[in-house]
């Protein structure tokens, strides 16, 4: 009898260290509670690591909490019937995708956000930081130019869709790799996706592009986010030496399993 209660008390302590439900929540870097919304922003370790890049996300995350929190006031003084199971449920999270050559470091913004509507939305944004500079920078001084309907934008939707299509074609989403959904895909900076520099096989290289994309962006929702990539040889032609000097390598397998 008593080796069987051990038994039984040694199972309930184990499902009491492994349960997600039990275990302790992170605490947020930044939240706002009030009877309209929780919205609440977590920093990884990576980044609090970092001061300034720290200090960055933060302050973007607070401008984004408090545009929620009056956006959640507002619908509930004009709609209280819509808030009476509870108020909206925000998250950000920012986090390190990349390191290269010490400098460059890409960081994933994914958001979540339940407003009582028929499914909760995600979103998913990137931030390119340059440590050297401790500021914010898009991947233009990697290529000799990035004109929109240029040659090197061009080169790069061509190969974002080819690799989105074959995404779809292992998801058996075949029936959606039709141009229609691609073309929010421009060949400009600031229409082409929320671009990072992808790991790579070699230390302090980035074997090329990774462009992410939130549900609906290029197929129905229940297809979920898509990543592309598009490997650094395919835009050889169109680096500057500074692009040469951080690309090299191939794309790590572990990396290509664990994007959407």
């Amino acid at each position: 009898m008593r080796a069987g209660l051990l038994a039984i008390f040694s199972a309930v302590a184990t499902i009491a260290l492994v349960s997600p439900s039990l275990a302790a929540d992170p605490k947020p870097d930044a939240i706002i509670k009030t009877k309209s919304i929780v919205a609440r922003v977590f920093l990884d370790d990576k980044i609090k690591a970092d001061a300034p890049l720290a200090a960055d996300c933060l302050a973007e995350g607070k401008k984004w909490l408090d545009k929620n929190a009056a956006d959640a006031a507002a619908a509930r003084k004009q709609d209280p019937q819509f808030f009476k199971d509870g108020g909206w449920d925000f998250e950000r999270k920012y986090s390190i995708r990349s390191v290269v050559a010490d400098r460059y470091v890409s960081v994933l913004r994914d958001d979540y956000m339940d407003t009582h509507g028929a499914h909760p939305n995600s979103d998913v944004n990137t931030v390119l930081w340059d440590k050297a500079e401790s500021k914010r920078i898009s991947i233009r001084p990697f290529f000799t130019e990035t004109a929109d309907k240029g040659p090197t934008m061009k080169a790069m939707v061509k190969a974002v869709i080819a690799s989105l299509k074959t995404e779809k074609r292992k998801r058996d989403s075949s029936e959606t790799a039709t141009d229609e959904w691609f073309k929010g895909v421009e060949p400009s900076l600031t229409k082409i996706g929320a671009v990072t520099l992808a790991p790579s096989t070699e230390t302090g290289k980035s074997s090329g592009l990774t462009f992410h994309y939130p549900p609906y962006a290029v197929g129905p929702y229940a297809e979920g986010q898509y990543v592309a990539f598009v490997p650094w040889e395919t835009l050889k032609p169109y680096l500057t030496p500074e692009g040469a000097r951080i690309f090299g390598g191939a794309r790590p397998k572990g990396d290509a399993e664990e994007q959407p």
